[in-house]
């Protein structure tokens, strides 16, 4: 038997090649709830986030999967439970609230590679109908009649098509366009270089209404966000074409519906073809609908057989590899960490922890930025993931609410901490003193100025600690706060800034001892202070069990003692 059972809730109507995955796998079981979709349309989205919320809230299920029947809301999600992970079986994820499921470290995922074809060729089965009027010829045969000559339409080839969004979409639909013997351009901000499709180049345009001018038909593939909703409006309509052609099988709004009939009543848009809309569905007296150069289609992007099937295999195929900790793949919101690291990252996100976690307690001033600086070139692929790593250590200890890989960041910008993260290789362009090293890691911490201390020098609002994992294995701290040491830090600990002076070690001994207290360890490091004219050291204890809070006390009384803190970490 597996060692650990994980519970995926079909909250919609998945494919039975989905479900029937799941079953199969020996580290999983299926609560499969087709019936919410029905719930919903009896009873409404409030009976349907009652219902799975009582789910959540009840524990053991640590994965959902939907389709764009089911909305995961606010509300659904205010117990979530034992909930990892939340996967769109489909594209798009309008239908789940982004920032709830983020605020709760639940990780969003979409199969939005599943559905690559099946949605291209949807946009392009569209441009073709599009240009042939075969929409309108249709229902002239469904109503008796045969009248050709109203239906000329356009052939593709030689026509220049304007693909909006060069992404795995857009890059399908080009291909299948220079197959039919069409030029094609592209608009994307996010691509610097011509596109190269095997031996045609696909001019590429940075500013989309450069490209307008140049097109014949324009297709959509851009996700929706606020800079895409309305790209297309009376105002990029106007510097289109004459007779231009639309197609939008992306999301609704990209194209503003109102400007659209306004150009296909005057002439401005030759043709247009939907599979999205603003409002879905549409309201039955939408204009769209009956117009007689449109040709609208019920969001059929990922409604082949083939699709269906992929997008729930790969939902749940994705929701238990993050819970197995194999990796993130299709993640909307997980903003570039990754679980799928190699044994040495995985290492240094385990020393990126340790190191956050003990400075913590250090950092009496408040956050005002966060700097991580990795070197070693095999360590890149994992610098998301100790970022954010290196954030839960840091803010763990001032939240009761839970933090993790997926909710932190939004937290730590939410109260304006600004983090930072650079990497190096080791060589020549590595810093110097990280020069000739397999690895290491740097945490710099930057406290807020204020009122009381706005002509306190930066470096003095500084925490620093640096560290690395040595080839036994066992991580190392190398520095913290200019305290030069080595040591590995692990399990209950005592940090203590004294004076340098003859009798504290003595004095801390006899603290400890009074106490019943072993210290199972001891590093100190000493430092001179800004004037060189003294120094003051740092003391490490290693302890056999956490230090009660009377005997932190009274240490802070002791003469000499300027500073005392404890922490907790995992053992090696």
């Amino acid at each position: 038997m597996p060692e650990k059972t994980f519970t995926l809730l079909a909250a919609d109507k998945l494919a039975d090649e989905g479900l029937a995955y799941i079953k199969d796998q020996p580290d999983a079981e299926l609560l499969n709830r087709p019936d919410l979709v029905a719930l919903k349309a009896e009873k409404g989205q409030d009976a349907v986030d009652e219902e799975v919320g009582k789910l959540l809230a009840a524990g053991g299920v640590h994965a959902m999967a939907v389709r764009s029947g089911i909305k995961v809301t606010p509300k659904m999600l205010e117990n979530p439970g034992d909930l990892k992970v939340i996967a769109r079986a489909g594209v798009g994820v309008d239908n789940i609230d982004l920032p709830a499921a983020t605020a709760k470290g639940i990780l969003v995922v979409n199969t939005a590679e599943a559905s690559t074809i099946t949605t291209a060729e949807l946009s392009f089965t569209l441009l073709m109908a599009l240009l042939r009027k075969i929409g309108p010829a249709s229902r002239t045969m469904h109503a008796g009649g045969w009248d050709r000559n109203k239906f000329k339409g356009r052939q593709l080839h030689g026509l220049t098509l304007g693909v909006v969004g060069l992404g795995r979409i857009g890059r399908t639909v080009a291909e299948r366009a220079i197959a039919f013997g069409m030029d094609v351009v592209g608009y994307d901000p996010f691509v610097n270089t011509d596109l190269q499709l095997g031996a045609h180049t696909v001019k590429t345009f940075r500013d989309f209404a450069d490209m307008l001018p140049h097109v014949d038909v324009l297709s959509f593939h851009v996700p929706k966000t606020e800079q895409t909703t309305g790209m297309l409006n009376a105002d990029t309509f106007a510097k289109c074409r004459k007779g231009v052609y639309v197609v939008n099988a992306a999301r609704g709004g990209i194209v503003d519906e109102a400007a659209l009939l306004e150009a296909l009543e005057s002439g401005q848009c030759a043709g247009a073809a939907l599979d999205v809309y603003t409002s879905e569905p549409p309201p039955e007296d939408f204009p769209l609908r009956t117009h007689p150069n449109a040709l609208c289609v019920p969001h059929l992007g990922a409604s082949t057989e083939e699709a269906q099937t992929a997008v729930s295999v790969e939902a749940a195929k994705a929701c238990l590899a993050y819970l197995r900790g194999e990796g993130i793949k299709g993640a909307v919101n997980a903003g570039g960490v990754r679980v799928d690291l190699t044994e040495k990252q995985h290492a240094y996100v385990a020393l990126a922890d340790r190191m956050a976690t003990l400075i913590s307690p250090m950092v009496t001033r408040g956050i005002a930025e966060v700097t991580v600086e990795l070197c070693g070139k095999d360590l890149a692929a994992a610098a998301g993931t100790i970022e954010r790593t290196v954030l839960i250590g840091l803010l763990r200890r001032h939240f009761d609410t839970p933090l993790n890989v997926i909710n932190v960041a939004d937290v730590a910008d939410q109260r304006g901490i600004k983090v930072a993260t650079t990497t190096h290789e080791t060589g020549s362009k590595a810093p110097q003193a990280l020069a000739g090293l397999s690895g290491q890691l740097t945490l710099t911490i930057t406290g807020p100025e204020s009122a009381t201390d706005s002509d306190t020098p930066a470096a003095d609002r500084t925490r620093r600690v640096v560290g690395r994992v040595y080839d036994d294995g066992l991580p190392r701290v190398l520095e913290i706060n200019g305290y030069p040491m080595d040591m590995v830090p692990a399990g209950p600990m005592v940090v203590i800034r004294n004076d340098d002076k003859p009798g504290i070690i003595g004095t801390v001994g006899t603290t400890f001892g009074a106490a019943g207290v072993n210290i199972a360890d001891m590093t100190i490091a000493r430092r001179a202070t800004a004037d060189g004219k003294a120094f003051t050291a740092l003391m490490l204890l290693k302890i056999d069990a956490e230090a009660p809070q009377a005997l932190l006390d009274d240490l802070k009384t002791k003469d000499g003692i300027l500073k005392v803190a404890s922490v907790t970490l995992p053992g090696c």
